[in-house]
């Protein structure tokens, strides 16, 4: 009996080893989250191998588009999954359902699905997947294509490192300036070429011809690139061009004097202004200049003699892709879960606002807490509700003061306000060291005071002061400031009492 028990127990552990060692054996079925997780690695792979190449095919470029704008949605809704837990203690608008998964960012807890749009975010993530794999699917051509455009000389290190240094999501933008500036005339045609960029305010405009001008291949190819603003069109000397404008840079190694001409305007331009400088441009510069010409009107899109470049804000995804790049930086967001949840829903909060994005971010990486993160947040939606109870929803972005807006500082229990009057710019570090001498006495006097005192109440300035409320980490680097004021409620305009707003 003792022979036949040994002989049972002995089988039945020889068949327990043997299936455990099977089941160990066998790989692990992947999550639809870490499929999507290598695909969009996958798919960076291929985009950052782009952008260090010079591609003028169009076709090239725009499927490349696609394959980018997939990318931004994979990593918005891969983000929006893994930060659900958080986004509990911060929003109660989504319907919750009874299915229940582990969290990825803390085995222990459990994530109940929400529903947005009648999809849980499990069939988001599917479907998100499945747009992504077919899209990798249809770069086989482009991706051996690729190996045939040469390649620029420059090597980033890593994504905010690029971020840094170039654009995010403007290659088609970039490309279409590129072909224009660099494309031969045609044979007989006397005409200067005009290119009309047309966007809404701060959209980017200024830092697409900053990179265009700053390529090394069109400052060989033009003997000067002169800026022209609003009053110098105004100018009488336009007549012959000489004297006029800022020039920003000037090649003497070329033999041709071909200009290239950058107008910026704020205003709607005079239609006698814009025949005065382009009947000077045929009259007074060699064939081959071109100009750009970028405004917010649509009016200047029959000036141009090619087709208009509109540009557009960035969407909600790729806003999130570059909120989350330039406020983490090398750090990554996955192991900040917290954080990460707080980000995103200031990213939404912000609406695409770049001015936001370049405040905010400078300011919670210095600050690299869950607290002054939550605070920074509750800040932004307090601003937003205050303004938009005045306003309505005329305001769409929160850092872009178009009549007064008000800010209370964080956790300041009393009634003062901060009236934000109105901004401006500045273009480079002199400017703000000859900020002094510039400016009148009076304005002189007003002091400045940085954007984390501002909005955290470490100074307490009276009555009329200036904020710098960011520098762009781009060209050209513009300073903004804005103009600001302490009231006491009772001095805020509400909606019924506010003067109407004059266009501009």
């Amino acid at each position: 009996m003792e022979t036949f028990l040994s002989a049972i127990l002995g089988d039945l552990a020889s068949r327990s080893i043997s299936f455990l060692i099977n089941k160990s054996s066998k790989p692990t079925a992947l999550t639809v989250e870490e499929r999507l997780q290598r695909l969009l690695l996958r798919a960076r792979i291929i985009l950052e191998e782009a952008d260090e190449r010079l591609i003028t095919n169009q076709s090239m470029l725009q499927q490349l588009n696609i394959l980018r704008k997939e990318m931004y949605r994979g990593y918005y809704t891969l983000d929006r999954f893994r930060c659900h837990v958080h986004e509990a203690d911060h929003t109660k608008d989504h319907e919750v359902s009874n299915h229940v998964i582990p969290s990825k960012f803390n085995p222990a807890k459990r994530i109940r699905f929400c529903r947005v749009s009648g999809k849980s975010l499990e069939e988001q993530l599917q479907q998100v997947f499945g747009s992504l794999e077919v899209t990798i699917e249809d770069m086989g051509e482009v991706v051996m294509f690729l190996n045939s455009c040469p390649r620029l000389c420059r090597q980033p290190y890593s994504m905010h490192l690029l971020l840094d240094k170039c654009l995010l999501g403007r290659q088609m933008e970039m490309e279409h300036i590129m072909n224009f500036l660099l494309k031969e005339d045609i044979p007989g045609d006397e005409n200067t070429g005009v290119l009309p960029i047309i966007g809404p305010w701060r959209v980017g405009k200024s830092t697409l011809i900053e990179h265009a001008c700053a390529d090394e291949r069109v400052r060989n190819r033009f003997f000067q690139i002169v800026h022209f603003s609003d009053d110098d069109l105004e100018d009488a000397n336009m007549v012959t061009l000489r004297d006029c404008g800022v020039i920003k840079h000037q090649n003497r190694g070329t033999g041709e004097e071909r200009l290239l001409i950058i107008i910026e305007l704020i205003r709607d331009i005079d239609e006698a202004a814009w025949s005065r400088l382009y009947s000077a441009s045929k009259r007074c510069v060699a064939k081959g200049s071109k100009i750009i010409v970028a405004s917010r009107s649509d009016k200047i899109a029959r000036f141009g003699t090619t087709q208009a470049l509109r540009v557009k804000y960035l969407t909600q995804e790729a806003y999130w892709y570059f909120f989350k790049v330039r406020t983490f930086g090398s750090i990554d967001a996955e192991e900040h879960p917290k954080l990460a949840s707080i980000a995103m829903d200031m990213a939404r909060e912000m609406n695409g606002c770049f001015m936001g994005s370049s405040m905010y971010s400078v300011l919670l990486k210095a600050n690299f807490n869950v607290r002054f993160w939550s605070m920074a947040l509750a800040g932004i939606r307090e601003f937003k509700q205050k303004n938009l109870l005045g306003y309505g929803a005329n305001i769409d972005c929160p850092w872009h003061p178009v009549e007064p807006t008000y800010i209370r500082m964080i956790n300041n229990v009393s009634s003062e306000y901060l009236v934000v009057l109105g901004d401006y710019q500045t273009c480079s570090v002199q400017d703000m060291v000859d900020y002094h001498t510039n400016f009148p006495q009076s304005e002189a006097a007003v002091p400045m005071v940085s954007l984390q005192d501002f909005l955290f109440g470490s100074v307490r300035p009276q009555g009329k002061f200036k904020v710098l409320a960011s520098r762009s980490h781009l060209p050209p680097h513009y300073n903004y400031i804005l103009n600001c004021e302490v009231w006491t409620s009772h001095h805020l305009i509400t909606r019924e009492e506010r003067p109407q707003k004059l266009c501009t």
